[in-house]
């Protein structure tokens, strides 16, 4: 297909709940038993980010953030009770008003009609894995009378990720040449629970999944604001955990055979099933990776179009006994982020800036030569990929809001730098949409990541780190009031902090 524009196009392709580690090209543990080749061949022929966070590690806040540049506290999506506004800027609508041709493809999950697209195909509600159900454009919203009902719109017989790519391919081959292209390729996986297509059933027969050294973690350096909360692999949460929710006759993949294992062998046999039915179905989406490269270097478009991989959030596989996202740990923080695009990255580029979900949007924008015409919270890191720009951030915001809901996590923020980690446990719902009216512990936690770059061990109370500690906790509050999230509006809160401090 024949280019009749100077701007790139862009293929903006995003999974749900993709860890870094379940992902070749970031050397983890997973590397060697489940290799990604062509969500690697991104980081190959372009750029991996190793310190890529979001701002707030849950599906529908994190989608909000990105698309509209803004915090979650600015653009209003706090939780995923909350719908994005229909009248909010999003990049999406700049890119379509500065004469791309827009799409989004696969799950949306936003709970209000997709804004600034030329075409929209998306699941509805959070979809299925098999046989899903879409909403194409022109459909009347207002007829929705349930936003997580996954069976509005046409039913299509098939395996979720191959017809969301299946559907982008036919777009693909469908849109105007005269225009440059925005694709949004948004897959359901790999969100749980990993219902995977049977081509891989016996992927790792034979195999055992090495075990994360937290798994086992001695959770007494915590802090009573999080020691005890979170769904677990182990029976630890003997509400929500992996072993309980496996060992359901109904679960989706068959059920966990328990017979005879004692409680480590139980959470053992718990994690080797997660981990292989979620690396099953990551193995999907790494395929249809292909499919979409493959069909671009074929056409002759892959040189001129910027390819994107990337999830709306990390995922814990294991680490600290933890299944699922919603912590400010490492495992749920990071987004991995791959960008190829060979006219000004270089191969084999890997970043070390501190990069957030907020920044996303305006850097697209600045590859497609416009910008928002409103304040938003981020900043373009084009530069930082071509080698024109040195400065930049030395530290990322985030906020957690829907407090116990789900997965049993406390409501907190903090903030992470290259060096350490600063959390504070508010455990208050406030007034965000769907958190549990129940107070949990306020406490604090800090994480010297240059000597414990795994957070096993919480030196917040250790006196030799009092001094680091305080210019941390300053260096919080001053970028809370920089980027609006002050707390004024919530008393009890700020009463906790000022309590937390001199206890």
């Amino acid at each position: 297909m024949t280019q009749s524009h100077d701007r790139p196009n862009l293929l903006f392709i995003m999974s749900d709940d993709h860890a870094a580690n379940a992902i070749s090209a970031y050397s983890s543990r997973l590397a060697e038993v489940c290799a990604t080749p062509h969500i690697d061949r991104l980081a190959k022929e372009g750029a991996l980010f190793r310190n890529f966070f979001c701002t707030n590690a849950i599906c529908t806040p994190s989608r909000a953030t990105i698309l509209t540049g803004l915090y979650s506290h600015h653009n209003g999506v706090k939780t995923l009770s909350d719908s994005l506004s229909t009248e909010l800027e999003t990049y999406p609508r700049r890119m379509r008003e500065a004469g791309y041709e827009t799409a989004v493809i696969g799950k949306w999950h936003l709970h209000s009609e997709p804004q600034g697209f030329d075409h929209y195909d998306v699941l509805s509600g959070q979809g299925t894995y098999w046989n899903p159900s879409f909403i194409r454009s022109g459909f009347d919203w207002s007829s929705i009378s349930d936003v997580h009902d996954v069976s509005t719109g046409t039913r299509l017989a098939g395996y979720v990720t191959d017809i969301i790519t299946d559907k982008c391919l036919e777009w693909l081959e469908a849109r105007d040449p005269s225009k440059p292209f925005m694709l949004h390729c948004h897959h359901k996986a790999p969100h749980d629970d990993f219902e995977y297509h049977p081509r891989y059933e016996h992927l790792f027969d034979g195999i055992e999944i090495p075990e994360p050294e937290s798994l086992w973690e001695n959770r007494e350096h915590r802090s009573e604001g999080s020691r005890d909360y979170g769904t677990s692999v182990s029976e630890r949460n003997p509400k929500r955990n992996a072993v309980l929710r496996q060992s359901d006759p109904s679960y989706p993949t068959g059920p966990l055979e328990l017979a005879g294992l004692d409680a480590e062998g139980r959470t053992k046999a718990a994690y080797q099933k997660y981990l292989k039915d979620y690396l099953r179905v990551v193995k999907g989406i790494d395929d249809n990776v292909g499919r979409l490269l493959d069909y671009l270097e074929q056409s002759g478009q892959l040189e001129h179009t910027i390819v994107i991989y990337t999830s709306d959030q990390g995922m814990f596989l294991g680490e600290h006994d933890y299944i699922d996202k919603r912590w400010i740990y490492e495992e749920a923080l990071q987004m991995p982020f791959l960008i190829r695009y060979p006219k000004e990255i270089e191969p084999g580029t890997v970043m070390e800036s501190l990069v957030s979900n907020i920044d996303i949007g305006p850097t697209l924008l600045d590859y497609a030569d416009t910008d928002y015409t409103c304040q938003v919270d981020g900043s373009s890191f084009r530069g930082l990929l071509n080698g024109s720009q040195m400065e930049w951030k030395d530290a990322i915001y985030y906020r957690y809001w829907m407090h116990l809901t789900h997965h049993d996590n406390p409501a907190h923020f903090g903030l992470r730098t290259r060096e350490y980690k600063l959390i504070f446990f508010y455990g208050l719902p406030l007034d965000a949409s769907g958190a549990l009216d129940e107070v949990t512990p306020a406490s604090w936690e800090f994480y010297d990541l240059r000597q414990d770059p795994y957070e096993m061990n919480n030196v917040y109370d250790r006196p030799e780190y009092k001094e680091l500690i305080e210019e941390a906790r300053q260096k919080l509050f001053a970028i809370k009031q920089g980027v609006g999230d002050d707390d004024s509006a919530y008393p009890e809160l700020l009463e906790r902090i000022a309590l937390s401090q001199h206890s």
